[in-house]
């Protein structure tokens, strides 16, 4: 048995003890999310356009991500349909930003690695920058809309005969009690995940220009930031998807 299978018998295990069927149904939704990315990428090596195998492969991950984390169709639609604007806007974001920075492909800390092998592969890196980005926003945009559309499906069984004003304003108030904790997670992540490389700069003695201009640094930094403004984008949208769910209700 290797390592790997080891942790992920591990994490069945706790995952099915704590969240029970839901727990199950969580780590099926992980297994599947892995399977279309590891497709993504075979596609995109056979030379579709990455693109559009991004937008395909980020609309069924986040459909898989929600729809199978919890059982209220109030809660996992409205989370869906606000996950599916932010997806668009962040689309839309990244492909100027990813153009402006020129960041794409290999930096000079990867020469070893890279010695005697080819990069010429047939794709543009600057295509595979943004499809990198888009799909490393999809787990923070998904977590933050199913937080906040679950906090606001509980206050429209208190309350069913609530605005949808009042419930916007509901929906700011619980975005601003998840985003300082998503921020954080974000940026630990971001921060374990690049240790080595920051032991690196320092080993060598880089300078704060080479830093904030290193290639590997500047792209990483920008999934990191991306994925702030997604989730700061999820929290008035996913509000707003219920507030006119909401308002349609009372209207009937």
């Amino acid at each position: 048995m290797t390592t790997i299978t080891g942790l992920g018998l591990v994490l069945l295990m706790l995952m099915v003890i704590v969240g029970g069927r839901q727990g199950w149904k969580a780590f099926l939704s992980l297994i599947l999310n892995f399977g279309f990315l590891f497709m993504a990428v075979i596609l995109i090596a056979f030379h579709l356009p990455p693109l559009a195998v991004t937008l395909v492969t980020g609309v069924i991950i986040l459909a898989i991500t929600i729809f199978m984390g919890d059982d209220d169709l109030v809660t996992t639609q409205t989370a869906f349909y606000a996950s599916l604007v932010v997806l668009v806007l962040l689309v839309l974001l990244i492909i100027p930003v990813e153009h402006w920075a020129m960041v794409q492909g290999f930096g000079e800390e990867d020469s070893d690695d890279l010695e005697g092998m080819s990069i010429l592969i047939g794709i543009k890196f600057l295509k595979i920058a943004v499809t990198t980005t888009v799909l490393s926003t999809l787990g923070a945009i998904a977590e933050a809309a199913m937080a906040i559309a679950a906090g606001l499906a509980e206050i429209v069984q208190q309350h069913p005969q609530i605005t949808a004003q009042a419930l916007f304003k509901n929906g700011i108030s619980v975005g601003e009690q998840i985003i300082g904790t998503t921020f954080n997670t974000l940026f630990f992540g971001f921060f374990g995940g690049f240790l080595a490389l920051f032991i690196w700069f320092a080993g060598l003695h880089y300078s704060f220009g080479e830093i904030v201009n290193n290639k590997i640094f500047v792209a990483e930094l920008i999934m990191v930031l991306v994925s702030f403004v997604g989730v700061i984008l999820t929290v008035p949208i996913t509000a707003f998807v219920m507030g006119r769910r909401q308002q349609r209700s009372l209207t009937k």
